[in-house]
């Protein structure tokens, strides 16, 4: 199964993307993770990534593609995958497409974890005040919240309208949250 998590910050991707990956049993593929490994591991987009960034810039949609069209190459996600933190805009969602239809990988699913606003920025400022950030007070978090609504609410679009989307309740503990994932996926489980 291949699938995108979709959420804001706060909203548990990460914490839900590694427990699937043990579901599924296909890899959980973390952009900025990738990212981090490419450099360290000092690969040619590695090092094109590690110039970008340390002029203080965004790496660009192609050094990323480029990244996971050599992670979606490995034999670990012939099965399948669990993508979070990417598309985060519309190019780089048309991108993925056109590189799964390139590599002759189907996608599944874009489930998007559905949590208020108020919860996220409870969420996140309680594990901020845990490892001790400043930088994430209530203003700056709504801010990010903001920013990645903008930048993000085209791509949940884009995958209902592909009809590829599933929306999932992200309110409740681990283990409720995970069941509603796991059931929404069920039906292409047993199929796929």
């Amino acid at each position: 199964m291949r699938l995108v998590l979709l959420g804001p910050p706060g909203s548990g991707k990460g914490t839900q993307a590694a427990r699937l990956k043990d579901y599924l049993q296909v890899p959980h593929i973390s952009t900025g993770d990738l990212l981090r490994a490419e450099v360290a591991a000092g690969s040619p987009l590695g090092l094109q990534a590690k110039e970008v960034m340390a002029r203080g810039e965004l790496v660009s949609d192609d050094i990323l593609l480029g990244m996971l069209e050599d992670r979606f190459s490995r034999d670990d996600t012939k099965a399948g995958f669990i993508l979070d933190g990417y598309p985060r805009n519309l190019v780089q969602a048309a991108a993925l497409g056109q590189l799964l239809a390139k590599l002759g990988q189907k996608f599944d699913f874009a489930v998007q974890l559905d949590v208020p606003t108020e919860l996220l920025v409870e969420r996140i400022a309680g594990r901020a005040k845990a490892e001790g950030r400043a930088d994430d007070n209530p203003e700056s978090v709504r801010k990010r919240l903001q920013v990645y609504t903008d930048q993000t609410a085209p791509v949940i679009d884009f995958y209902r309208q592909q009809g590829e989307l599933t929306v999932v309740d992200g309110v409740g503990s681990l283990d409720e949250v995970f069941t509603r994932i796991t059931e929404a996926l069920a039906p292409a489980k047993e199929v796929g």
